[in-house]
């Protein structure tokens, strides 16, 4: 009985060896951290410019957060949009714009993600249509009309015009009907009416709206929404 209770006394009292090395283990984490600490500040120290080189570290990490969420610039590849945007413009989309309810409206530039409807590739087009608009081209006087409402467009390049391929089409909720400015360059909705999607891009797809054109400085804008689109009626409400 004796041997028992010493045992079961040991027992209860055996942990120091336990507690050691938990002991051991926090101060060997504390020692890790400092290490890396340590590590980190020979790495800025051994950058040029030391604690100035953190500081554009920062910055860089600011700006690569403010893309990712906020305002993102792209490229104009072709002139599919000219004149509005050129060959080698630089825009910057503004990423919050369809954010907390909002949707692209008619005669907004949008970029969107074409995998699977235009193509692997980002696209800048202009809303023409949006989800219910019956778009059709072209009336009489070779105009577009948006629920009956014949658009004057004057980004159109020169010289082009509205289309040089007949269409009626109707926009599913939550898609956008997209055309280029450049009319006659340009592969947009009418080039993909009879394949999946039927021409159309999902709302879901838009990265954001090219609300300015920072580069060249010489073309440097910001960039607004004609007004010839006000004029159009809701779907349902066409007229003529």
């Amino acid at each position: 009985m004796d041997t028992e209770a010493r045992n079961t006394e040991r027992d209860r009292s055996s942990p120091p060896s336990d507690s050691g090395d938990v002991t051991h283990v926090a101060e060997e984490s504390e020692e890790a951290e400092e290490r890396s600490r340590s590590v980190f500040m020979s790495l800025v120290s051994w950058l040029p410019g030391g604690r100035i080189t953190l500081s554009i570290l920062v910055c860089m990490g600011f700006l690569l957060l403010l893309s990712t969420f906020v305002v993102q610039p792209f490229q104009i590849p072709s002139g599919s949009m000219e004149p509005a945007f050129r060959v080698g413009d630089r825009v910057l989309v503004n990423k919050l714009a369809y954010r907390f309810g909002s949707e692209p409206q008619r005669g907004d530039a949008v970029v969107f993600d074409g995998s699977g409807y235009f193509g692997d590739a980002n696209y800048i087009k202009r809303v023409v249509g949006t989800g219910g608009d019956r778009v059709v081209c072209c009336d009489r006087r070779g105009r577009v009309k948006v629920n009956g409402e014949p658009i004057d467009e004057p980004y159109l390049y020169p010289g082009d015009t509205p289309s040089q391929v007949p269409f009626e089409v109707v926009v599913p909720e939550g898609s956008l009907f997209l055309l280029g400015d450049h009319r006659s360059d340009s592969r947009d909705s009418r080039d993909h009416l009879g394949q999946p999607g039927g021409g159309m891009i999902p709302v879901d797809e838009v990265i954001g709206r090219a609300d300015w054109i920072a580069w060249p400085a010489g073309h440097w804008t910001s960039l607004k929404r004609p007004e010839s689109y006000a004029r159009v009626p809701a779907p349902g409400g066409a007229h003529g």
